[in-house]
């Protein structure tokens, strides 16, 4: 008998797509605007809020996130707002987690205990280097006394926090990169999510690596700090519970298991995505880009949808195994079930499978497939060709 499913939850984005300036390493979609119409963006984000809340009444919602973008720089009365309309529409769980990014930045900070007072109950801060020379490398506009200052705001203020890094930055020694994390470490988070520094299409650094003006830390020595990071986050009691996200036990961002776990989400404002079970049927759903086109779509529709379709099981299989294997507990055999209507050997190439779990790059028992150590780090080239030759039944 398959092993049941972790319960995914559900659970509501709301994208703030408005920064003070593009980081070079950013593809999100962020913007910068000399001014906003902070009420006309409020009504607008209740309003497509009121369209998915009606196709999705009477669900339990256990997670809220408010990524971006920079939504630290919206109104806490904006975030209170929100908040306050979800009871019009779902269940709210007596344990909702409530998340908002937010920069390091004093202007921003000062605004810590308004958003505490709205609802929300854990921040997520973009400090992304605790080296200022790095920091102006990354093009943040924030120092690392700033970011200090930021985090034990957020400890006074809400109950839970995290904090971002970015690491295998050019030239990065494994000792000094030791040092940032035994200073994190010494902030007292819960939880902490590593990022290693990748070079996007699109991004200002792109261009510049194309150019030959960005030098990259080899792959090996970028994966010598991969394992030297899980170490050293797991001797502190942080393991890492995602491939990039570490945390003591019980302080998992509930709503990013949401989406590793493949369970359902709406998605609201510029360019969020979505993901619905409706009548049975799952559906993938994503909002207007562009800032402009959103808001005047949702003025004259009540929403701006820009896709809203039919996932077939093909693609849940794909979604759910891109999502899940980057999990330390992986994909249980419920999900497989729940999905793509089947076991994982009766899915998967038998010969590829083989050769993923004797090289050590997978592990299969009665419980999930998982990822193994190697496996961890070559996810990016090891996950197209695990998806290969699908059999899934109609």
């Amino acid at each position: 008998m398959a092993s049941a499913a972790p319960d995914p939850g559900f659970g509501l984005y709301v994208h703030w797509p408005f920064c003070l300036a593009k980081c070079p390493y950013c593809d999100f979609n962020s913007h910068v605007r000399a001014g906003v119409d902070q009420e006309r963006w409020r009504r607008a984000l209740l309003a497509e809020l009121d369209h998915y809340g009606r196709r999705t009444a009477g669900r339990r919602l256990t997670s809220v996130f408010f990524g971006g973008g920079t939504p630290s720089l919206m109104p806490p009365e904006t975030v209170a707002a929100v908040l306050e309309r979800l009871s019009h529409h779902w269940l709210v769980d007596p344990g909702l987690e409530v998340t908002l990014e937010a920069n390091p930045t004093s202007a921003e900070a000062e605004r810590f205990a308004g958003f505490a007072a709205a609802g929300v109950n854990r921040l997520s801060i973009g400090v992304q280097a605790l080296d200022d020379t790095a920091l102006a490398f990354l093009g943040r506009r924030h120092s690392v006394a700033e970011a200090l200052q930021a985090v034990e705001l957020a400890r006074r203020s809400v109950p839970r926090f995290s904090f971002d890094l970015i690491y295998a930055r050019a030239g990065q020694r494994p000792e000094a990169w030791q040092a940032e994390l035994a200073q994190a470490l010494e902030l007292g988070p819960e939880h902490l999510s590593l990022y290693q520094l990748t070079i996007e299409p699109g991004t200002a650094f792109h261009a510049a690596a194309r150019r030959g003006e960005l030098p990259l830390l080899e792959e090996e020595a970028q994966a010598e700090l991969f394992e030297a990071t899980g170490e050293t986050l797991r001797a502190a009691g942080l393991p890492a519970y995602e491939v990039s996200n570490h945390a003591r036990p019980g302080a998992e961002c509930r709503h990013n298991l949401t989406y590793w776990r493949y369970g359902d989400y709406v998605g609201v404002g510029p360019g969020a995505h979505g993901r619905l079970t409706l009548a049975g049927v799952k559906r993938a759903t994503r909002q207007h880009r562009a800032p402009e086109a959103w808001l005047q779509r949702v003025e004259a529709l009540g929403h701006a949808t820009r896709t809203d379709e039919t996932l077939p099981r093909g693609e849940r299989l794909a979604e759910l195994v891109m999502m899940g294997l980057r999990l330390e507990e992986g994909v249980a055999r419920g999900a497989f079930l729940r999905e793509a209507g089947a076991e994982p050997e009766a899915l998967f190439d038998a010969a590829r499978l083989e050769r993923a779990r004797e090289a050590g790059y997978l592990v299969l028992d009665a419980a999930a497939l998982r990822a193994g150590a190697e496996g961890r780090q070559r996810l990016d080239a090891l996950l197209p060709w695990l998806l290969e030759g699908v059999r899934v039944p109609g």
